[in-house]
């Protein structure tokens, strides 16, 4: 099975836990207006197939450390969830740790078929980064152009099957900010068991050269970066929902 990938990252430090080999898949479901990585929105990308990829990851384990191991990001990675899958199946077999930085919207709970594969996945990922872009569906729906059924619908199946998650929110100032709906994203990650941590990612505008030589529109132009108080904040609020500050 061939994985279409738009990029590798050998020391990445921010997508899971310790020194991580960040493997970007190509193709992307959502139009997040912060998105910083437009580029991997479309099909393409080179194909590479999972031993391939297992093969450049493991040249680096040396520096995995005792945390450290393998990213799936994007894009969307679970839009290839079963070569996700089986690369990890090989990770597994060789000690490598193993991470998913999703955004939940493949998750179909209604499909069988869909939550069998995605327990398949379940089997061979160690974590999960799960980015929830807003509680409330309809600013979700502005902010991304999708529902966030599926992706609080995946955060409780998750849950409910003891993996380890990592909240991650985008606080961008006037769309992610709002301490009201901040409180009711903390009560949503107190309903489930396995969050280990809670991320409050600082909105930045570095990704808007990239919109401008891909012809896009930058959605969020003049918007800046929240200040140091409102991220602290956000983090107090959703802290919160772990039962602890």
């Amino acid at each position: 099975m061939t994985g279409s990938i738009h990029s590798f990252e050998s020391f990445g430090t921010v997508d899971g836990p310790g020194i991580r080999f960040v493997v970007f898949l190509q193709g992307c479901p959502l139009r997040c207006k912060y998105c910083h990585n437009p580029d991997t929105w479309l099909a393409g990308g080179k194909e590479y197939s999972a031993e391939e990829v297992a093969e450049r990851a493991v040249k680096y384990r040396s520096y995995f450390g005792d945390k450290g191991g393998v990213t799936v990001s994007g894009g969307e990675p679970l839009l290839q969830i079963d070569f996700v899958t089986e690369l990890f199946t090989i990770l597994k077999k060789r000690g490598v740790n193993t991470c998913v930085d999703t955004s939940g919207f493949t998750f179909n709970e209604a499909d069988e078929e869909n939550v069998r594969r995605h327990k398949k996945l379940l089997e061979v990922a160690d974590l999960f980064l799960l980015d929830i872009k807003h509680i409330d569906d309809a600013a979700h729906r502005d902010l991304t152009g999708q529902s966030n059924a599926h992706t609080l619908a995946f955060a409780k199946f998750l849950s409910d099957n003891g993996k380890k998650i990592w909240i991650r929110h985008v606080l961008v100032p006037g769309y992610t900010d709002d301490d009201g709906a901040l409180k009711r994203l903390s009560a949503f990650i107190s309903t489930l068991k396995t969050v280990e941590k809670v991320e409050v990612l600082p909105y930045h505008t570095m990704g808007e050269v990239k919109y401008g030589k891909l012809g896009y529109q930058y959605p969020l132009a003049g918007v800046q970066p929240p200040e140091k108080e409102r991220v602290e904040n956000a983090k107090r609020i959703l802290c919160e929902g772990m039962g602890h500050e």
